[in-house]
């Protein structure tokens, strides 16, 4: 094989995506996102868990409708709560009014009685303030709850277990969502991109029948697959890198950058190499996709299923956790891509004779 047959199928490959008015935009979508993560992590973080959101010393106002109960000292003793006594109907409206941000509702019955006691919270629907008060609420109604299960405890018939749950750290959900979910999806993103641009390179070349046209230059057909392999995997670390750089730059601290970078160089190749797989066996592009996209859904969850999966490294490997083992399981991908990579070859050239035939 030459290599530069290979660099020159890649060079012509390189250009069609900058002509490629859809593939351009999507990177400089990427990008765009990546120079703005710190906006969109706070946003993204409140979605994900509405506590972990600074309260800037906000005040939230809350009505207290009903009989008295604990419950209304726990809110007055917290200060995020301005607690009103009010009567329910006008609560509820200033509730619709937005004068107050819920209503609390508790029934006149005793905290030892028979039957539950049911408090009722009104709120807005769809509001993310809304979000944010159901959140700050549930901590005091759990401590009220405690306080029920102590007036009620003479019913229990076996003692409960003490479970040890340790104290939890400010910022931890923040940490899980930036380093557990954002880095891994956004560094995989360019890998299934990739993917799908190796099937629309292979069929491209069958649909507009220029792959004869390759074929009557000095170029073999495995030189310009494995060109075509190459222009679609060397986009991979490059927006990798393009995103760590730019969340550094937003102040989001990336650890261990050029062992992430090699292993979602690698994962990458496995789903590049299998997208051309699809790309040579059916080469058509619609059917190429499909059985790509459903074959790249059992792969995924097969590989999650793997407590070493390249997922899990880069994940504490971002973080700047020490995992000196992970070179091992690098090293067994690299062995599976590189049996993958020669099946792919004689597939390739199995096609060519064929095609020669």
């Amino acid at each position: 094989m030459n290599a530069r047959h290979v660099w020159t199928v890649a060079k012509k490959e390189f250009r069609g995506i900058g002509q490629e008015r859809t593939i351009v935009l999507a990177i400089l979508l990427q990008v765009f996102i990546a120079m703005f993560s710190s906006f969109l992590v706070i946003g993204l973080t409140s979605l994900y868990d509405p506590a972990s959101m600074d309260r800037s010393g906000s005040v939230y106002a809350v009505g207290y409708a009903g009989a008295d109960s604990p419950l209304q000292g726990i809110l007055e003793a917290d200060d995020t709560f301005a607690v009103y006594r009010m009567d329910l109907s006008p609560a509820v409206a200033a509730l619709k009014e937005r004068q107050l941000a819920a209503v609390v509702y508790v029934p006149p019955t005793p905290p030892d009685a028979v039957e539950s006691v049911q408090v009722t919270l009104y709120t807005l629907k769809n509001d993310i303030q809304t979000a944010v008060v159901g959140v700050e609420l549930k901590e005091d109604f759990e401590e009220y709850e405690t306080l029920l299960r102590y007036a009620r405890a003479d019913r229990l018939s076996a003692a409960p277990i003490e479970v040890a749950v340790p104290a939890g750290t400010g910022g931890q959900s923040f940490f899980l969502f930036i380093y557990g979910l954002l880095i891994p999806l956004l560094l995989f993103m360019p890998a299934i991109i990739s993917a799908s641009l190796i099937i629309d390179f292979i069929t491209e070349e069958y649909s507009a029948h220029t792959l004869d046209t390759l074929l009557s230059t000095p170029l073999t057909f495995t030189e310009i697959l494995w060109g075509k392999v190459f222009a679609a995997w060397v986009l991979v670390p490059l927006q990798g890198g393009a995103w760590l750089l730019l969340l550094g730059l937003n102040g989001i601290a990336v650890h261990n950058i050029v062992e992430v970078l090699v292993h979602v160089s690698a994962a990458s190749f496995v789903l590049i190499l299998l997208g051309a797989l699809a790309a040579l066996h059916f080469r058509d592009r619609t059917n190429a996709q499909f059985i790509f996209s459903t074959g790249l859904v059992v792969v995924l969850l097969v590989a999650l299923a793997a407590p070493a999966n390249p997922a899990n490294f880069i994940v504490l490997l971002a973080a700047g956790a020490d995992v000196p083992w992970h070179w091992a399981a690098l090293a067994v991908v690299l062995c599976g891509t590189l049996l993958l990579a020669t099946v792919i070859d004689r597939y390739a050239r199995l096609i060519a004779r064929r095609a020669m035939a």
